[in-house]
């Protein structure tokens, strides 16, 4: 049985657990001495925390892809390892002294995390476990915080505590789910691709079996997923204009007129009927679905929807990849916040790896471009495959094994193919 983290919070253990959560942080809030400390270390454990994101970060940001014949060889060793766990009895779920641990911290709660983080590869095991939280504590738990696909705080934060309670026969089975996906895909893969990971809400751009390069991403919503395909890119749109599609116009644009009626003015956003005439706002009935007669179009800049760049791909969901002028979403833990497009941080780096085979279009050519706010849109000269895939755990040659939610609850369905 697969348990995603909402559905985790629905059985007992998980209630009374996140239950016990909002009272641990007030009771923290409420002891001075305790924060006043917390910020008498701070300077330190800042220190130390910032060297301990980079080595944590190491064991993830490795060339292998998450999709390849290598990836699948590498989830194999890890199931035979999760096997063994399984068989040994797995591991402890936290308890609600396991939250909030932090560097500085001791306790029995601190000793019981230890042998988690050893029994996971995040931590060398040690015979004698002692129950203070050290700074090898707090390398191991941002180590165990990227693998989740978690912000490296060093503190057991909400996430991370979910993450934690994931049973390890749900990891192994996760596990297993995801060879059977990564064998039945890495056979069609092709020297040069793109790969958008949903579940992971990341991008690779990837040439001869290696990744050129990584890119945090938001996709789909629950309720507005990004589909999962096989494609090929055929153009880069310089500062594209946007037109608003008939889904957003009903479910989102209606919506922001009744609250702001200066909406479409204060985002540039212009509308015109069926004839190609630009009409006013104010002539629309915003108080029924009126506004569907018509076209929402989006001029170029900065505040454009698609920010500087759209990247168009075959297919018969109107999706694309696309800069956004919303840069802070890509900084959450959770980026499941699109209409089924694709948000591309350091979407200048990918529109030159895709245009290479054009000529001239280096990232200063993107740049320059982008700084034009002009609409040019470039076919590509090779038109490159992408892969928009579901993959909630895989591993590298390194041992490091990564696991994500089953945001759309396909591991629950026991999907391997996506075929429609």
């Amino acid at each position: 049985m697969f348990l995603n983290r909402r559905k985790l919070l629905s059985s007992v253990a998980a209630v009374a657990a996140s239950l016990a959560i909002p009272s641990i942080a007030r009771a923290e809030a409420e002891d001075d001495t305790s924060i006043w400390d917390i910020l008498a270390g701070n300077k330190r454990n800042k220190a130390v925390g910032e060297k301990n994101n980079i080595d944590a970060l190491t064991i993830i940001d490795t060339p292998e892809p998450i999709l390849s014949f290598d990836t699948a060889y590498s989830v194999e060793l890890a199931i035979n390892y999760y096997q063994q766990v399984v068989a040994a009895g797995g591991w402890e779920q936290p308890t609600r002294q396991t939250f909030a641990l932090a560097n500085g911290k001791t306790g029995r709660a601190v000793i019981n995390l230890k042998r988690h983080l050893m029994l996971v590869g995040d931590m060398e095991r040690k015979d004698r476990v002692r129950d203070d939280f050290d700074d090898e504590t707090d390398l191991a738990l941002r180590k165990f915080q990227v693998r989740h696909g978690i912000i490296p705080t060093g503190k057991v934060d909400e996430p991370t505590f979910y993450a934690m309670a994931i049973p390890a026969e749900q990891r192994l089975a996760q596990l297993q789910l995801n060879a059977a996906r990564i064998q039945s895909l890495a056979g069609a893969l092709e020297e040069r691709y793109l790969l958008v990971n949903i579940p992971a809400a990341s991008i690779e751009t990837v040439q001869g079996g290696m990744v050129n390069s990584r890119h945090t991403a938001v996709v789909g919503k629950i309720d507005r997923q990004t589909p999962i395909l096989s494609s090929k890119v055929h153009q880069v749109k310089f500062n594209p204009y946007w037109t608003v599609p008939k889904s957003i116009i009903e479910k989102d644009l209606i919506r922001y007129m009744n609250e702001d009626p200066m909406y479409l003015t204060n985002f540039r956003i212009r509308v015109f009927d069926g004839n190609g005439n630009e009409v006013p706002p104010e002539s629309i009935n915003w108080q029924s679905l009126d506004a569907l007669n018509y076209t929402f179009r989006q001029d170029p800049g900065g505040e454009n929807s698609m920010g500087h760049c759209k990247i168009d791909f075959y297919n018969p969901y109107d999706v694309y990849l696309h800069d956004t002028p919303s840069k802070g979403l890509f900084g959450q833990n959770s980026r499941f916040h699109s209409s089924g497009c694709v948000r591309v941080e350091g979407i200048d780096t990918v529109a030159s790896w895709l245009l290479a085979d054009n000529g001239g279009w280096d990232i200063d050519g993107v740049h320059a471009m982008f700084a034009t706010n002009e609409n040019v849109n470039v076919p590509l000269k090779f038109q490159m495959p992408l892969h928009t895939t579901y993959i909630t755990a895989w591993a590298n040659r390194q041992g490091t094994v990564s696991f994500r939610d089953d945001i759309y609850e396909y591991d629950a369905a026991g999907k391997v193919s996506f075929e429609s």
